[in-house]
């Protein structure tokens, strides 16, 4: 995902070389250096229906793996001699590393507010969707209002992503998923779909919910518990709502621009962000 909307911001750009698929590879070896590391901090057994890094290797090979993927991404991004580009990744880095830490402070806690869930959304996931349609830019010699354009379509694309991958969790089959259902709460994390379920009032809501992060355990309380609670609440479509408007917002970044084919594959994006099922 993070890669092809580079690859189309920068055709969209008008610039279709080399530079584009050497930094398309550089946002990917980032992006997979943060899933290794995340797997670490999580202790997740499995990534995308496959042992984790982790899990086979053990958390000293997989930190330094990361940590040589991000070295190397940086290495492939200086041969473009363009302090820009190295300032837009330095930045989207560093807003990653930022959000892991944010995540870390709200592990275990029932007090995350919406607030709260949308600024780790945009730190972990949309600053890198920004990025990434910045960076095409960048390539493309866009500059000023059009430059923002396209990365606020970015923000707003990553932010609609973001919600939908946490709505994923209570509706899609853990084959769908490549990892358990639930596996968010049961490592302590309270995603908006939760925090919607438990503003709406469902008498149970908080305190099922309270005991899962307690236990850091499915044990007095079974996932299909809290998936029908979430279900029953309508903060499944309370989230669904919020995602639909970030993706209309991505698509009105691009000012009713669709005179070309990569324009078209940008205004089309968002909804497959909003129909994916995995």
């Amino acid at each position: 995902m993070r890669p092809a909307l580079l690859l189309l911001s920068a055709s969209y750009a008008g610039r279709k070389d080399r530079s584009a698929i050497r930094l398309a590879a550089v946002v990917e070896l980032l992006h997979s250096a943060t899933l290794i590391h995340d797997d670490v901090i999580d202790s997740a057994d499995t990534r995308r229906g496959r042992p984790s890094a982790n899990s086979r290797w053990g958390n000293h090979r997989s930190v330094l793996t990361g940590d040589w993927l991000y070295m190397q991404s940086f290495q492939m991004a200086l041969e473009e001699r363009n302090f820009r580009i190295l300032d837009i990744l330095i930045d989207l880095t560093q807003k990653m590393v930022e959000g892991e830490l944010i995540q870390l402070a709200k592990i275990g806690r029932i007090d995350v507010t919406e607030e709260d869930a949308l600024r780790l959304a945009t730190y972990k996931t949309a600053c890198l969707f920004s990025g990434c349609a910045r960076l095409g830019a960048v390539l493309g010699g866009l500059e000023g209002k059009e430059e923002q354009a396209l990365a606020d379509y970015g923000r707003y694309a990553g932010l609609a992503f973001q919600l939908v991958d946490d709505l994923l969790d209570f509706t899609a089959s853990a084959e769908q998923l490549g990892k358990p259902v639930l596996s968010d709460l049961k490592e302590g994390k309270v995603t908006l779909p939760l925090i919607y379920a438990m503003e709406n009032g469902h008498r149970d809501a908080r305190e099922l919910v309270a005991r899962v992060l307690q236990e850091k355990e499915f044990n007095s309380v079974r996932p299909e518990t809290i998936v029908s609670l979430v279900h029953e609440s309508g903060a499944l479509d309370r989230a669904r709502t919020l995602a639909q408007g970030y993706a209309g917002r991505a698509k009105a970044c691009l000012n009713g621009h669709n005179d070309s084919e990569f324009a078209r594959a940008l205004a089309t994006l968002p909804d497959f962000i909003l129909e994916r099922e995995n």
